[in-house]
């Protein structure tokens, strides 16, 4: 009887850090572009795909877990310590410039949710600042945890719809369309979506607190392992509900959340638009806090600051200066007239796997090192995984270097 009571606690015990930074993945701007994937390319490329990249999520995010428990220290203030001031500030600099660019597809995406539901533009970005900024009032990381994964589980149901979903006639035959430049773009995309460089900050500073290591470690690595089988996911569900209307969109190249509720009304009802419009706003917000958390940790890791969660805004004034300058230049950026929410996401995304490259060297690097990791460092196994997906990462950025160019 005693065992059966400890299950449920132990269930929600793998829900932390891990699980928050990979739901958070699938944002307001991946909601989207993964939709629109299915709609202009089926599923039979992009669904499978989706899922194998489960695989790098997880050794890329593992590897900064691990470095945050065993090294008490956050990804930055290693990079600084071990590689130079100049290393730390360029890529503290990359990092806050991407995450503000994200943080741009979260505050559109949240008021293009909220317009779509019947709210004003102007107060459905002030309702969206309102709730992220909210996330400083909660006193210790554990209340600001809880509050993250009750916005994130909601995206859950996107599961349950794609069980009713119906790909549309010729989804899951559309091979012919996967060639030229746009779909080189939305490979990039996803490619770039599945590992995003603010996780590497936000779960490495997450983890940094002192405790048990190995506990916290095996912990960590179920935390995580949940965490990419949800985005995983929920993203392939996206991919194949977005199939569902395949041929449908008529300018599926320029079509953004109006146009995929539209469509999704039409085949399935005004309770589907509904759902597609709360889980938009839904995904911003979690991004919106998880990303904008992660520009905090960086900066006040980098300066020497006070970065704790647990810690009060008395306490560590400059972490939630940083925080609350973040949100509130990207909720004014995204008030400028005419934004398209998936051009934007797409390019943030294919622009993420680039700069992820140098990020996941580095960590590599840390995590294989005995003077860093002490006994949990990597071992043989855990270097040829690093360093195999970095070598995809590296194509994969490559790749989407080129099709810049071109």
């Amino acid at each position: 009887m005693r065992g059966k009571k400890r299950r449920p606690l132990s269930f929600f015990l793998l829900l932390g850090p891990g699980v928050l930074a990979a739901m958070a993945d699938n944002d307001a701007g991946g909601l989207v572009s993964y939709t629109v994937t299915g709609a202009k390319f089926g599923w039979a490329v992009f669904v499978p795909l989706a899922l194998c990249l489960t695989a790098v999520t997880y050794t890329v995010q593992e590897m900064a877990m691990r470095l945050g428990v065993a090294s008490e220290k956050g990804y930055t203030r290693l990079l600084r310590e071990r590689y130079g001031t100049g290393w730390m500030v360029l890529q503290v600099t990359a990092l806050f410039v991407e995450n503000q660019l994200t943080l741009l597809t979260e505050f559109v995406g949240m008021s293009a949710g909220l317009e779509l539901l019947g709210f004003p533009v102007v107060a459905a970005v002030a309702v969206s600042v309102c709730l992220v900024l909210s996330i400083s009032v909660f006193s210790g990381y554990e209340s600001k945890q809880r509050f993250g994964l009750g916005i994130g589980l909601f995206n859950l149901l996107f599961l349950v719809f794609a069980c009713f979903a119906r790909p549309a006639a010729g989804a899951a035959q559309s091979l012919s369309l996967c060639t030229g430049q746009p779909f080189r773009w939305y490979l990039a995309a996803l490619v770039g979506n599945a590992v995003a460089p603010w996780m590497i900050f936000y779960q490495s500073g997450a983890y940094s607190e002192s405790g048990q290591r190995l506990r916290r470690i095996r912990c960590g690595r179920r935390d995580t392992l949940v965490g990419c089988v949800c985005q995983a996911a929920v993203a392939a569900a996206l991919i194949f509900i977005g199939s569902s209307v395949f041929g449908v969109i008529p300018d599926v190249e320029n079509a953004g959340a109006p146009q995929i509720v539209a469509a999704l009304n039409a085949r399935y009802g005004p309770l589907a638009g509904a759902l597609f419009a709360l889980g938009l706003f839904d995904s911003g917000l979690l991004a919106a806090v998880t990303v904008s958390l992660s520009s905090s940790w960086s900066v006040a890791e980098s300066l020497g600051w006070s970065k704790s969660m647990s810690d009060s805004f008395r306490e560590a004034p400059g972490f939630y200066a940083v925080y609350a300058f973040s949100v509130l230049l990207a909720a004014g950026m995204a008030l400028v007239p005419g934004l398209r929410l998936n051009g934007i996401a797409v390019f943030v995304q294919a622009a993420g796997g680039v700069l992820m490259t140098p990020i996941l060297i580095f960590l590599t690097f840390l995590t294989s090192s005995r003077g860093v990791m002490g006994e949990y460092a990597n071992g043989k196994r855990e270097k040829i995984r690093a360093w195999f997906c970095t070598g995809i990462l590296t194509a994969a950025s490559l790749f989407t270097i080129v099709i810049a160019v071109r």
